[in-house]
């Protein structure tokens, strides 16, 4: 597989549809339009045409579109068809194509991974285009489009346009310094530390994890204390298994739901209790354990002395007629769940990243930390040699933010998620 080759596939939703949109990239694309439709339109306007096969053989009806390279989505030739979107219809123009000399069906993401190849776009942007193909909430939307318009590659050139001023300074003082005409006395740091400070907010901001993934919600206490009845309230249905039985609720069942537009992974544990036998049932409790440490919001439906620091105290059942320190509700007559939604939503906004804002995924935080240590490396040397490679090795870290570098074993993984047309 090569940018030699020129590939095509069915680029909109699956048929049947009322218009299907193909796309063609490559060298050959041209060459198609000339076949199938009989020439090529004006660039960048679109023409009623007759598409025909190889043989003459007429196929659809529909609008032809012809993109010339570089300017183009994926910064090679590129034409585009748009005909009826039944069944037969797309399966015909399809065999049409891939019967062409020098045509093959396009790999997942190999469209987007062209435009990158070709400079059309950064890495960064790829993934936000991943991101906004799997976004199912408006915030993960407005989070994935800041990223896919290039919100960070343009933060990541106005670093680098910083860093490169300072490696300038420093060059000059290597290459110069014995002529008297550049000056290092004071070291001025000023520029690099604000760089710093605000590589370091940007990295530590609410993850893009948890915007993608829910924020977790864990729901723990001793057995029958409510846990289940209330984890299937929350998601509306009878996901979890509910008797008067300790030790029903074996193992960690996960769920993700949207309040409210906010994605969140409610989890229900198996009852905390000392004296259980049963090795499933200790299993479970273990597995209790690990979710309670890595909840972002935890509810604790139990005696509010043995409560975690920073639980929500619910007094569950609160229909039984005996209610208990914390916030009262019922799974059977919904009492108090308006309540528990609005503390819910409260403490999970507070989790993740504003809406538009943009926020970092783990790739982008580890290689920012390194960008960080070796500026500060660059702060704290007094030495120029030192202080010059310091800021080198933070620039090379930079291009593999935005995938000039050093990416190409993540790449096969990112593009590997995209559907086929794309």
């Amino acid at each position: 597989m090569t940018q030699t080759d020129t590939i095509f596939a069915l680029s909109s939703g699956q048929p049947p549809a009322g218009i299907a949109i193909i796309r063609i990239s490559g060298p050959e694309a041209g060459r198609v339009l000339d076949v199938l439709a009989g020439g090529r339109p004006e660039p960048r306007q679109a023409v009623y045409r007759r598409f025909r096969d190889i043989g003459g053989v007429p196929l659809d009806d529909g609008l032809a579109l012809w993109f010339p390279g570089p300017k183009s989505a994926t910064g090679e030739d590129l034409a585009e068809l748009q005909v009826h979107g039944g069944r037969a219809v797309v399966a015909a123009v399809l065999n049409a194509l891939g019967r062409m000399e020098s045509c093959r069906p396009a790999q997942a993401g190999e469209f987007t991974r062209r435009a990158l190849e070709n400079g059309r776009i950064d890495l960064t942007e790829a993934e936000g285009l991943a991101d906004l193909l799997a976004a199912e909430t408006e915030a993960q939307r407005q989070s994935a489009f800041a990223l896919a318009e290039g919100g960070l590659g343009r933060l990541v050139a106005n670093w680098e346009k910083q860093l490169l001023i300072e490696s300038a300074r420093v060059e000059a003082l290597l290459d110069f310094a014995d002529e008297g005409d550049v000056d290092d006395s004071g070291h001025d740091t000023g520029p690099l530390e604000q760089l710093v400070a605000a590589l370091s907010a940007l990295r530590t901001a609410p993850p893009a994890e948890r915007l993608r993934d829910g924020v977790r919600v864990v729901l723990a206490g001793p057995p029958n204390s409510g846990k289940s009845s209330l984890f299937n309230y929350l998601i509306g249905r009878e996901a979890a298994i509910v008797t008067p039985i300790a030790g029903t609720t074996r193992d960690r069942i996960e769920a993700p739901v949207a309040m409210e537009d906010i994605p969140l992974l409610l989890i229900d544990t198996a009852g905390l209790r000392e004296d259980a036998t049963d090795a499933v049932e200790i299993i479970g409790i273990e597995r209790s354990g690990e979710a309670m440490a890595g909840a972002d919001i935890l509810l604790w439906l139990g005696p509010a002395a043995e409560a975690p620091a920073g639980a929500l105290i619910l007094a569950a059942k609160c229909d039984s007629g005996s209610v208990g320190p914390g916030l009262p509700i019922s799974s059977v007559t919904g009492e108090g769940m308006d309540v528990l939604r609005f503390n819910v939503l409260e403490r999970a906004r507070a989790l993740l990243p504003r809406p538009g804002a943009l926020a970092l995924n783990a790739r982008h935080r580890d290689i920012l930390a390194e960008v960080e240590h070796w500026i500060s490396d660059a702060i704290q040397s007094d030495d120029l040699l030192v202080r010059a490679e310091s800021l080198r090795l933070a620039r090379v870290r930079l291009d593999r933010l935005t995938g000039r570098s050093g990416v190409e074993s993540m790449l096969d993984a990112l593009f590997g998620a995209f559907c086929i047309g794309k």
